[in-house]
């Protein structure tokens, strides 16, 4: 019973959210507690939201806290030159924007941070998408799973988990697996391509002459739209006012102009140009000590937001200023996020996700026993997207590694195997990073998932697939 109800429950949650019945805030919230009564555990629904929200609070603070220090970053100027660069290549062609898209995301994902990676690559390109009218999903989409293919490395999370979970080496882990996550970013750059093409067909190629296009390239440099159907508007938004919206394809609605919209002022006087080398150095410190994990990663945005806004605006009022500009945004994440710890903490606290994922591995017949390595890559593919990465590296990879060692299967390959559906759960509405995604660039959750879903899907079959060719899996 408790099977059935968790696959009903999150079935009516997608539903209802990619048919925009509801809002992704209300229906992480109402339809757990609602299926908590249903299996008749509604007398402990307190305890499972306070253990998921208990769960979830660091992300929340490190989400909260990496919000301020990058939009301090992006209110400086450190990332111009960065996006003037994107900006030269991409011009006005949205293929090279779509292609500039993921090349961006994927460079940025070194940090291993999805959230910063999906507030940078929207600051750079969100301007661009928008002035020359192309999709919005396209960019989320891009996006994300370009990032879920970066996520993998090990200072990421899954590699570090799936070593842990089966008492391995990360880098056993993680190293034969490099040309087969080469063959999965490949797959995403010929995605950008295909789309990007797509979208040229639709828009053509805009061009811009003379000191008009100096003009239009620094103007469209940074924008941090904290506005979004799935996390409210801010107040850097209200420096970039938009109308109209975004249709279920993704495609601007406010007509045949777009005169509304500008990006930050190049000139705003947030600007630090005599600090940009400060705050240069203080960003790749703060990235150094993640990856080495120095300190906890809420930490370390504490402290790189507290020493950013004394540094850059020594003034109080000034600070108040800052804080009080990315204050909406940090509440819509941070809410969005204690909401999804009801989800998880429903799902987790009644046994739903263990008899589910258990109903799953039982039902593998015993003929597919020696290729356990290629059943844990298709289950991860559903799996890493309907749980959290530590309920599926924690709870589900022992068991499949337990069975595939019956049958002779290496757990290192069940390691590499478990990895492959990180494309798609860097849309999973269990990822916190997704809610900064999809509220940056204003596009609904609905939107995202029912255009991301399939070509995320594509690409984790593109590094099982070769995985599968290399030998590795």
């Amino acid at each position: 019973m408790l099977t059935i109800l968790g696959f009903v429950m999150i079935a009516t949650f997608l539903v209802l959210i990619m048919m925009k019945k509801m809002s992704p805030m209300a229906a992480l919230v109402l339809i757990p507690a609602l299926f908590c009564v249903l299996v008749g555990k509604g007398a402990h629904l307190g305890d499972y939201v306070v253990k998921g929200i208990g769960d979830l609070a660091p992300t929340a603070a490190m989400l909260m806290f990496a919000i301020v220090f990058f939009g301090v970053m992006i209110d400086v100027g450190l990332f111009d030159p960065i996006v003037r660069g994107i900006l030269r290549f991409c011009k006005a062609d949205p293929l090279r924007i779509v292609v500039g898209t993921a090349v961006l995301a994927a460079i940025v994902s070194l940090d291993g941070d999805g959230s910063t990676t999906f507030m940078i690559t929207v600051s750079a390109m969100y301007p661009l998408y928008r002035r020359l009218k192309m999709s919005m999903v396209v960019l989320t989409g891009v996006a994300a799973t370009a990032n879920g293919v970066m996520n993998t490395l090990p200072w990421g999370g899954p590699t570090a988990r799936a070593a842990t979970a089966l008492k391995l080496d990360a880098g056993d882990v993680f190293v034969p697996m490099i040309p087969a996550l080469a063959c999965g970013l490949a797959a995403v750059l010929v995605l950008a391509y295909v789309l990007g093409r797509r979208e040229r067909k639709r828009l053509g190629t805009v061009t811009f002459d003379g000191a008009h296009a100096v003009a239009e390239a620094a103007e469209s440099e940074q924008v941090l739209a904290g506005a979004g159907t799935a996390t409210g508007g801010g107040a850097a938004a209200r420096t970039a006012p938009v109308s109209g919206g975004t249709d279920a394809d993704g495609t601007t609605d406010d007509g045949t102009t777009d005169d509304g919209f500008q990006g930050l002022d190049p000139h705003r006087a947030t600007l630090r140009p005599k600090l940009y080398w400060f705050n240069a150095a203080l960003t790749v410190a703060l990235l150094t000590l993640l990856i080495l994990q120095t300190l906890p990663i809420p930490v370390l945005f504490l402290l790189g937001a507290a020493l950013a806004l004394t540094v850059n605006f020594p003034r109080m009022n000034l600070q108040r200023e800052r804080i009080a500009a990315h204050a909406e945004n940090v509440l819509n994440v941070s809410g969005m996020v204690f909401a999804a710890a009801v989800f998880t903490g429903v799902l987790t606290g009644t046994g739903m996700v263990e008899h589910m994922a258990r109903w799953l591995v039982g039902n593998i017949p015993d003929a597919m026993g020696p290729h356990m390595g290629l059943v844990t890559g298709v289950l991860s593919i559903p799996l890493t997207y309907l749980m959290s990465n530590d309920g599926f590296y924690f709870g589900i990879v022992p068991i499949l590694a337990e069975a595939g060692a019956a049958h002779g299967v290496d757990p290192v390959e069940i390691a590499r195997a478990s990895l492959v559906g990180q494309p798609l759960h860097m849309s999973s509405p269990l990822v916190p990073a997704v809610f900064v995604l999809i509220g940056m660039a204003r596009v609904e959750f609905g939107d995202h998932t029912r255009f991301t879903m399939k070509w995320a899907a594509l690409t984790s079959l593109v590094v099982l697939c070769a995985g599968l060719l290399i030998g590795i899996i």
